[in-house]
């Protein structure tokens, strides 16, 4: 089928690290001004992403923030404390620039690329809504698969449609972020899937809801993995059987910026489900991740774990629609000014310390 070797092509595409790169990152850390290791893993960040994005001083002046948004059968099993209408309410407040993550993104000097992968409503066109809807929401997880199969690879394409539009318009570094009531719950089913822990001690509150929220969502995750058997070793049939299309289009996105050597910062419980998919499909994108933050979601942490992935920030967030990368944005730009911009010993006429 031509849409899996579509993905395949893209996945292959994607390269490993340059070595030579991170050397001469490394080298020049030990030059400056400053004792060696001093700014701790800022200093470990700009060389990773030297390895990235292959240049000894890499810079960082496009940051691009995609926030995906899609809908869940699975709020039929009231896993919500919202109403599905939010996620299209959402969409607009996005639009018009009064969300979170568009004050974070303005803080941050990022854009905020808006895309509808499977909102359950026919929105208003707008000129900076990329329309990627895959269909109108998911089926209900906990009474049979989410999508099929194509839907699933179309999701993840469509997703990498979006980076390689954003790519032409000057893209940095990828930022993850998304929107979709009830979508903790299939990303929880994702990270149980893939990590082979227990539905209980990855299921969170979400949104905040009570005790009988949780264990709806405990139960419909439970039954979501037990009716449909995802095979955790083939990233489409777990999104495919128990995700998300906001989930599959930020996997492709996140290939696709792997791709084309740009550093992907994730967000959130959501898009490390993504991430969850990304890696499974490709084992050689994980080193393209940066985890922007510990989410207070209750499985977070197993998820970062599985991934390897030390989050940079611990704020107790947990409102996705990637707030904790663009925050974390900030981190990996002045790890890249202080790789580039600051002098070395022999430039600023600084004696080094005694060997």
């Amino acid at each position: 089928m031509q849409i899996e070797k579509d993905l395949q092509s893209l996945i292959d595409a994607i390269p490993p690290l340059d070595v030579t790169a991170m050397e001469a990152a490394a080298s020049r850390q030990k030059t400056l001004t400053k004792p060696p290791g001093s700014l701790g893993r800022l200093e470990q960040l700009s060389v990773h992403l030297a390895g990235i994005m292959a240049t000894p001083r890499p810079q960082i002046r496009h940051k691009v923030i995609v926030t995906m948004a899609g809908d869940h059968g699975v709020v039929a099993e009231g896993v919500s404390a919202y109403p599905q209408e939010v996620t299209a309410q959402m969409v607009y407040n996005f639009l018009h620039g009064g969300a979170a993550i568009n004050v974070l993104a303005r803080h941050a000097g990022a854009r905020v690329v808006v895309v509808d992968m499977g909102v359950a409503a026919d929105l208003d066109l707008h000129p900076d809504l990329v329309d990627k809807k895959v269909a109108k929401g998911t089926e209900n997880i906990a009474r049979g698969p989410a999508m099929t199969r194509e839907q699933a690879l179309q999701a993840v394409l469509n997703g990498a449609a979006v980076v390689e539009a954003e790519l032409e318009k000057g893209l940095d570094i990828l930022g993850t972020g998304d929107m979709g009531i009830g979508n903790t719950t299939p990303s929880a089913a994702i990270a149980a899937a893939i990590t082979g822990r227990a539905p209980a001690e990855i299921v969170g509150r979400g949104t905040g809801v009570d005790d009988a929220g949780l264990a709806r969502k405990i139960a419909a995750v439970q039954r979501a993995l037990a009716v449909n058997r995802p095979d955790p070793h083939d990233g489409i049939d777990v999104l495919a059987k128990v995700g998300g299309f906001e989930i599959g289009g930020l996997a492709g996105a996140i290939l696709a910026a792997a791709a084309h050597r740009k550093p992907v910062v994730v967000d959130g419980f959501i898009s490390t489900a993504a991430a969850l998919i990304a890696v499974t499909l490709a084992p050689q994108v994980r080193p393209y991740l940066i985890a922007a933050h510990r989410s207070q979601e209750k499985g977070h942490q197993i998820m970062l774990q599985w991934l390897g992935l030390p989050p940079l920030l611990d704020l107790d967030l947990r409102l996705g629609e990637g707030t904790g990368a663009a925050l974390a944005m900030h981190i990996a730009e002045a790890a890249c000014k202080v790789l580039d911009e600051m002098a070395t010993f022999a430039e600023a006429g600084v004696s080094d310390r005694n060997t």
